[in-house]
């Protein structure tokens, strides 16, 4: 393999990151094999037997959200773009509001173990979950190419990887673990590999944070000065503008984009599915409480690394390392303290993506061995078992689908930070409306909840394939590529990167017209039963198998 390993390129010490690399995977094969043994049922698979704490469960949200986005690539948006870079970090937290106020203790009393359960609640049940399904598997594909692509950048980064040929075998080899992680642990092995893991990011962040704030005296307006000095001629990355202000469209842009995020996160299946492992929803609360405190801090610190990394390792030498704008955290610590802080640093990170892929895996096939396989196909006739049997089948082949996509979205250098930010779209455009009619208006109908997904979903997917993220997109200054998905070819004709702005008003409205021009009339005594155990918790599901 001649072009597997550059020295020129490589980043520190490839044993030396290899070596703590490997750490971090035994310790989580570990406890992945520790879990497996109390997987008995289906609750145990999908929902780790619902005794996850609330404290426990708020690590692991946070653990579960603070993805290769926030850690890599909002750290290279600031870095790169300044106050623009910061925006991402607002939406992504403001977001959990909507999470706290309106869904989370909702969603925990109402559903077993998928989202699709209270959509479908009130509703004709098969074509619901069918749609439910779809949607799940959209979002969890987009948000795992972005995990994807982060996961090959970090270890091209690592390794001095070059030649696409090479990075999609990493890719590949990264992607295989990770789907190891769900087939063998399910939800409890992945809930302790995500609190363990957000406990390390938080003080890896935490570590460098301080370490950069101490190299200009503990002033960050001496820091901010700093990375201005090293910014892009042309570009104040103090203000608004740098990434979103030059034109009316870059303008709208950063409106779509900011909905996507503040109404995406109550949306996102992964997030949701978190609820159902807490015994009652005043443990989902206090889940929801103890994740938006960690997630704020962690903001914080990643203002100072992302503002760190321009000042001290520069946007050009970051947008031309393997990951572009993702190199920036990895840069950074190797620029203070070295090969070792680097091999930490992108341990860390390795396990961020890790666990958040796991987190996606098994809510996606989740989703289609529940919601499609035993309800839609077999009509409720099959054992927990067997669910499961289907489940970790269906992981197989998503996580084969997403390490493809995942080739892609390292060979065009995008910021998995904007990867992320098409999977809150879908999940605000598919998945929020429809659960915001289906717990709050009682003349909701399966006509409505059908036009709301489908109609969501199907607009945001066409406005991305014909947006500058797929083809005709600027070229990278620094790798001399375009930024698109698809190169060398143009058929875009919507203008905006995030389509949110246009597909969730009209989720919402489709599900209002669906509902409105429906034939069927609202279950009145369902959504009676809905409303009680919504509200109070009654008959909600326990502890206790399949």
């Amino acid at each position: 393999m001649p072009d597997l390993i550059a020295a020129d390129s490589t980043i520190g010490n490839p044993t030396i990151n290899i070596a703590i690399f490997g750490a971090f995977v035994l310790v989580t094969l570990a406890i992945t094999f520790k879990a497996s043994r109390n997987n008995k049922s289906a609750a145990d698979y999908y929902a780790a037997g619902r005794n996850i704490s609330g404290t426990q469960n708020g690590l692991a949200i946070a653990g579960d959200y603070l993805s290769a986005a926030s850690f890599l690539g909002i750290a290279g948006a600031i870095a790169v773009f300044g106050y623009d870079g910061f925006l991402y970090s607002i939406g992504f937290l403001v977001a959990w509001l909507v999470a706290l106020l309106l869904v989370a203790e909702l969603m925990r009393n109402t559903a077993r173990f998928t989202m699709a359960d209270v959509l479908a609640f009130r509703m004709r049940q098969r074509p619901v979950r069918m749609a439910a399904a779809i949607s799940t598997l959209a979002v969890s594909l987009f948000y795992l190419l972005a995990q994807m692509a982060g996961a090959g950048g970090l270890v091209t980064l690592l390794l001095g990887v070059t030649g696409e040929a090479a990075q999609a075998v990493v890719v590949t080899i990264v992607g295989a673990l990770m789907i190891f992680y769900v087939l063998v642990g399910g939800m409890r092995g992945t809930t302790y590999v995500q609190i363990i893991k957000a406990t390390l990011l938080i003080i890896g962040a935490l570590v460098m944070t301080i370490w950069v704030l101490g190299k200009y005296g503990f002033n960050l307006s001496a820091l901010l000065g700093g990375a201005q000095d090293m910014a892009v001629e042309g570009r104040d990355v103090t203000k608004p503008g740098a990434q979103y202000g030059a034109t009316e469209t870059s303008k709208l842009d950063f409106v779509s984009l900011g909905l996507a995020l503040v109404l995406g996160t109550a949306g996102l299946p992964h997030v949701l599915m978190r609820f159902y492992t807490v015994p009652t929803a005043k443990d989902a609360r206090k889940s929801v409480v103890w994740a938006i405190w960690l997630i704020g801090i962690f903001y914080l610190f990643s203002l100072v690394i992302g503002y760190g990394a321009g000042a001290l390792v520069g946007p050009e030498t970051i947008l031309a390392a393997p990951g572009a704008v993702n190199a920036a955290a990895p840069l950074l610590a190797f620029e203070l303290g070295g090969t070792v802080l680097l091999g930490i640093i992108a341990g860390v990170a390795f396990a961020t993506i890790l666990a958040v892929v796991a987190g996606l895996t098994i809510t996606a096939s989740a989703s289609f061995a529940h919601d499609v396989y035993a309800s839609v196909i077999k009509k409720g006739q099959v054992t927990g078992n067997g669910e499961v049997k289907v489940a970790r089948i269906t992981a197989i082949v998503i996580g084969a689908i997403s390490i493809g996509l995942g080739i892609l979205a390292l060979q065009a250098g995008l910021n998995i930070a904007f990867l992320v930010a098409l999977a809150f779209a879908i999940a605000a455009s598919a998945n929020l409306p429809t659960i915001i009619y289906t717990l709050f208006w009682k003349k909701f109908t399966t006509q409505g909840a059908l036009w709301s997904i489908y109609g969501g979903l199907i607009s945001c997917l066409l406005l991305i394939l014909f947006s500058p993220v797929v083809s005709g997109g600027p070229i990278n200054a620094a790798t001399g590529k375009s930024t698109s998905l698809i190169q060398d070819v143009d058929f875009s004709w919507f203008p905006l990167n995030n389509p949110g702005l246009v597909s969730i008003p009209l989720s919402f409205f489709l599900g209002w017209l669906g509902s409105k021009l429906s034939k069927e009339k609202p279950d009145e005594l369902k959504n009676a039963e809905l409303e009680v155990r919504a509200l109070t918790g009654i008959g909600a599901e326990k502890a206790v198998a399949h």
